[in-house]
């Protein structure tokens, strides 16, 4: 998976929604659904596009289906995040200079 399908699997807020709750813990269709006002095949499609992009890891127990984070999932955003972070040091830096200047 890439960056680009993490950003498209998050931007829906129902998704966001969906892996927060995951967050907790492992939890099957039902659990995910409690609160949401979305029949249960929309968030087995939701669950499906998390998974899509590697976010989630399903356990099959029987019949039974749960679902969990896969932290791994993130890394490719944290290694986009991290191209970027170089950036913030000096913008920063400018920032306070800029304020100080402002203040004098």
């Amino acid at each position: 998976m890439n960056e680009s399908d993490i950003f498209r699997a998050l931007a829906d807020p129902t998704r966001r929604a969906v892996f927060e709750r995951l967050l907790a813990g492992e939890k099957n269709a039902t659990e995910l659904r409690e609160g949401l006002a979305i029949s249960q095949p929309a968030i087995s499609q939701h669950v499906a596009v998390l998974r899509g992009a590697g976010l989630v890891n399903e356990t099959r127990a029987g019949r039974h289906v749960n679902y969990s984070v896969n932290p791994d999932g993130l890394m490719p955003l944290f290694d986009w995040l991290a191209r970027y972070r170089a950036f913030w040091p000096t913008r920063v830096e400018r920032l306070k200079t800029l304020l100080k200047e402002m203040d004098q």
